[in-house]
């Protein structure tokens, strides 16, 4: 089927030329009347993905014990504000608020959160009463922030260029006969890459993300200043290497450039371009999610949980803390990195990270 963002972007390359893969998946994601973020449900089971929070509440709930012990370790600053990234529908901060109740002060902090979909806006407002909404990091204010980011940064768009004997060629979407098609560009001078010479060969695809530096280095110096915790979940490694652009509809993948705006759009992230952008802070190792969560505590509140359950419910939640930690599932495929001013301030769960990048 041909939707009426495939018109437009067929139209717009006819007019300017093609397309690089980051352009394309920003008009796919967040166009204003035919972008995936604009006119669809895309969380949950009526939508095309399920994130950690929909899975179970112990997510949540762990997730905030980490960010409210982060914070009494700074003192317990009465100025700070609890923020979010993408929150979906905004079920991650409202596990964070309950269980975070018995933490006196942290609970009572504002919630701010960062995101430009109205649809979502009104759910997340719905879940989590009083939230203050910002289109930009940068709009965040100046006051120590104790974030977490889950699965945001690979909703990011990102480019992707391919290493041949010429040089860096950009891959790049553009029109063959009347289909959308990847393609590459003309050899090009991309200083981006420029520390990768070393470590890959022709035929090798790397990504990078534009919007990632800008956004972390923001979230940077107002922690260096003010102080605060980040906490970045998401799936990928610490390096990019490969295509890892990846389309999915109704819960099935799909070719990237099949139905734009129907499909949702993801790329791994590369954790390393994050300890980049941030170098003025202390960071932890990049860590399995499964490890972090079980350094948690999660089968101690599993068992917690699964009291009274019984039949299809204690299944189902064995089945979640099984998809959260088990290796073969979002155990090893998810990682999180910490970020804070100082080691002692990083949360719970995470290894330092050893000296150099």
């Amino acid at each position: 089927m041909t939707t009426p963002l495939e018109r437009l972007l067929k139209a717009q390359i006819a007019m300017a030329g093609p397309l690089t893969m980051a352009d394309f998946m920003s008009q796919c994601l967040m166009h204003p009347d035919h972008g995936y973020y604009t006119q669809q449900t895309v969380f949950g089971a009526a939508g095309d993905f399920i994130t950690a929070p929909e899975v179970s509440q112990m997510f949540g709930e762990l997730i905030g014990l980490a960010l409210a012990q982060s914070w009494v370790a700074q003192g317990r600053p009465a100025d700070a504000i609890v923020v979010e990234l993408g929150p979906g529908r905004g079920t991650l901060m409202a596990d964070m608020r309950r269980a975070t109740q018995s933490v006196a002060g942290f609970a009572e902090l504002p919630v701010h959160m960062v995101e430009t979909s109205p649809q979502l806006r009104a759910l997340q407002a719905a879940a989590v009463p009083g939230v203050v909404h910002h289109d930009r990091v940068e709009d965040l204010p100046d006051r120590p922030l104790f974030l977490v980011a889950n699965e945001f940064f690979d909703a990011l768009p990102v480019r992707q260029a391919e290493r041949t004997p010429e040089g860096w060629r950009e891959r790049q979407i553009a029109v063959v006969q009347d289909s959308l098609t990847i393609g590459l560009s003309n050899p090009v001078p991309l200083p981006d890459l420029a520390h990768r010479a070393a470590d890959t060969t022709p035929g090798d695809v790397v990504e990078w993300c534009p919007a990632l530096p800008g956004i972390m280095a923001g979230l940077a110096q107002r922690i260096a200043t003010h102080g605060g915790a980040v906490l970045i979940v998401d799936y990928g490694n610490w390096r990019s290497l490969g295509d890892t652009v990846q389309a999915m509809r109704s819960h099935t993948y799909v070719p990237v450039t099949d139905t734009p705006g129907l499909a949702d759009l993801t790329a791994h992230v590369a954790f390393e371009d994050i300890a980049r952008a941030a170098p003025a802070l202390a960071r932890s190792a990049m860590t399995p999610q499964g490890v972090f969560l079980e350094r948690l505590g999660i089968t101690q509140r599993a068992r917690q949980l699964a009291r009274g359950l019984s039949g299809a419910a204690l299944d189902a939640h064995i089945s979640a803390h099984r998809r959260l930690t088990h290796p073969a599932e979002m155990g090893n495929l998810f990682k999180v990195i910490g970020l804070a001013k100082t080691p002692n301030a990083l949360p719970p769960g995470l290894d330092p990270a050893a000296k150099g990048i």
